[in-house]
């Protein structure tokens, strides 16, 4: 199996920035990309960034584009989330996730991971 932990989260005023981690454990596969959602109070899970094995693919969802940067680093066996420029609709519990295939296509799509972490909660203050 393998885990995921994220932390990093915490409460942080508007306009200042949070960096979230995720060290993953456990079989993974070296062609994994790797995911972050989040899930705010009253809504579903959204997608919000995801980064290939290699790092040299990334994607974003339109809202964080500019404001998140999503990085890993292999040897660490860690997926990063800078968050910049928080706003009040930032806060959610954000997720770290492994995808099941090493394909690029369908990052966006939640079905297509097959590892989930506990998820850290971020709380942006007006």
């Amino acid at each position: 199996q393998v885990h995921l932990v994220e932390s990093g989260g915490g409460l942080v005023q508007a306009g200042g920035s949070l960096k979230l981690s995720c060290a993953a454990s456990g079989r993974t596969y070296s062609s994994n990309t790797m995911g972050w959602f989040r899930q705010a109070p009253g809504k579903e899970r959204e997608f919000v960034a995801a980064i290939s094995w290699s790092g040299s693919n990334t994607g974003y969802e339109d809202s964080v584009k500019g404001r998140f940067t999503i990085s890993r680093d292999n040897a660490k066996n860690t997926v990063l989330l800078q968050m910049n420029s928080l706003k009040p609709e930032d806060t959610a519990v954000y997720y770290c996730a492994a995808k099941t295939a090493g394909s690029w296509y369908g990052i966006q799509l939640q079905r297509n991971y097959a590892y989930w972490g506990q998820g850290t909660q971020v709380t942006v203050s007006s």
